[in-house]
């Protein structure tokens, strides 16, 4: 039995009364509970979203706000954006089976980067999430990982900002990095 099904009580009470902004998460025994997102993040990640939305696959919407669930209980985690089915979105609650989603997409926060390089790449690859996104404004990178098998991906392509990556079907598309803003200016170094 995963943590979920243990602390589900203690969990959806931290949900129901936790300001808005404040998202809250699980991995294994560990409960993560992070703060509502600075300017830059929310600018990079409507950036990306609206992209995204040009070429999103019928049937399909974006959200911010879902919790994707592992199949066993295992993770539930909130990319900063999914793709989920209308009728997923359609029913009660906030949490959607990862086998329902199509991509997470997370921008890096400058204060926890090792929760999506490291934790969340694990989780979304034991989820089977086919592609994970990942745009780190620290480094100016954007990275692509897909074809998950067990605890990992297989694949990885990484461009830097102001370039363009290759979103492979059910989007078919190349995300222009241009517009994308670092956390801070480099120019100087």
């Amino acid at each position: 039995m995963g943590f979920y099904e243990q602390h589900r009580s203690f969990v959806e009470e931290l949900e129901r009364t936790a300001p808005d902004g404040v998202r809250i998460e699980w991995s294994g025994d560990a409960l993560v509970v992070q703060a509502a997102p600075s300017n830059l993040h929310q600018l990079n990640l409507a950036q990306v979203r609206r992209q995204f939305e040009q070429h999103e696959p019928e049937g399909y919407v974006p959200t911010e706000r879902a919790v994707i669930v592992a199949p066993d209980g295992s993770a539930g985690r909130g990319p900063d954006l999914t793709y989920l089915p209308v009728e997923v979105l359609s029913a009660p609650g906030n949490r959607a089976p990862a086998a329902e989603a199509l991509i997470a997409v997370e921008v890096v926060s400058p204060s926890s980067p090792g929760n999506d390089w490291m934790d969340k790449l694990h989780d979304y690859a034991v989820m089977r999430i086919p592609l994970y996104l990942i745009v780190d404004p620290r480094e100016r990178t954007v990275t692509l990982f897909s074809e998950p098998d067990h605890d990992r991906y297989h694949t990885r392509s990484d461009r830097k900002f102001g370039e363009g990556i290759c979103i492979p079907e059910p989007f078919g598309f190349t995300l222009g990095l241009a517009a994308l803003v670092p956390y801070e200016d480099r120019s100087g170094e």
